[in-house]
C-alpha cells in the first residue's frame, strides 16, 4: 500500500460496520425525551449517524435500519438481520430468546473454562470447535492483515525461542558426553590392595645394625 493510499483492511468491510461497533445503544433519545418509546436501540445503515429511536425511524423511510438488542449488559443484533448485509461466518452465534443473535463486540474471558478446545483467535473467549470469532469486532480485528503479520511474527519467534532451547540443550548433552571420555580414578583392585598391603612394611635398621623386613 503506498503512502497516504487507503486502507485496504478497511475497504474489506462495509462503511458502516465500525462506526456501528463503536456507537453507544439503549441511551434516552434527545429527540424525543417525553416519548416512553425513546431508547436508542436503531439505527441506519444508509446514514450512519448515531443511534436512532423508533420514533426517528420516520425520518429513514426506506433506509436499511436495523434493530440493536441486549444480552447480559452486551449488544447483540439478530443473525436474520445482520447476514442480508455482512458475512458472519466463523463468528460465534447464540439463541437468545428463541432468535439466533450475534454479539457485536468482544467480551474478553478471565480465563478458559476447564476442557476447552477453542478460543476466540483475538479475546481467547471460549467458543464451539466450529467458530474463530467471538464477535464482529473480533472478526475485523482477526481478518486484519495487521494482525495477521503480528500473529505470524510471535509464531516465528516461538519457534525459533523453542529451537534455541533445544540447541543450548543439545549441547550441554554433548559436552557432558566429552567430559565422560576423561578416565576417572580406578578402584583399587585385589592385586593392587595386596600390593599396597605388601609394600606396607618399610625397611628399618635394628639398633645393633641389623636389617629387619616385616610382611
Amino acid at each position: 500500500m503506498g503512502a497516504g493510499g487507503p486502507d485496504e483492511d478497511d475497504n474489506r468491510w462495509p462503511p458502516w460496520l465500525k462506526p456501528l461497533l463503536r456507537e453507544q445503544f439503549f441511551a434516552q433519545c434527545k429527540l424525543h425525551v417525553d416519548s416512553h418509546k425513546s431508547e436508542c436501540n436503531m439505527y441506519c445503515l444508509d446514514c450512519m449517524n448515531g443511534a436512532l429511536c423508533s420514533l426517528c425511524l420516520a425520518y429513514h423511510k426506506d433506509h436499511r435500519c436495523i434493530q440493536i438488542r441486549r444480552s447480559s449488559y452486551h449488544d447483540v443484533i439478530r443473525v436474520s438481520e445482520i447476514q442480508k448485509y455482512l458475512d458472519i461466518s466463523g463468528v460465534q452465534t447464540y439463541v437468545i430468546n428463541s432468535a439466533k443473535v450475534v454479539f457485536l463486540n468482544e467480551r474478553p474471558q478471565p480465563r478458559p473454562g476447564k476442557g476447552v478446545t477453542n478460543t476466540c483467535e483475538v479475546c481467547d473467549r471460549s467458543l464451539v470447535d466450529s467458530f474463530r470469532f467471538c464477535s464482529l469486532g473480533c472478526k475485523i480485528v482477526g481478518t486484519s492483515k495487521n494482525f495477521q503479520k503480528k500473529k505470524r511474527h510471535l509464531a516465528m519467534a516461538s519457534d525459533s525461542e523453542d529451537s534455541y532451547s533445544s540447541s543450548c540443550h543439545g549441547k550441554m548433552n554433548n559436552n557432558n558426553k566429552v567430559q565422560s571420555f576423561s578416565p576417572s580414578t580406578p578402584p583399587p583392585t585385589s592385586v593392587n590392595y595386596r600390593t599396597a598391603k605388601r609394600r606396607k612394611g618399610i625397611p628399618h635398621r635394628a639398633p645393633m645394625g641389623g636389617l629387619i623386613i616385616e610382611y
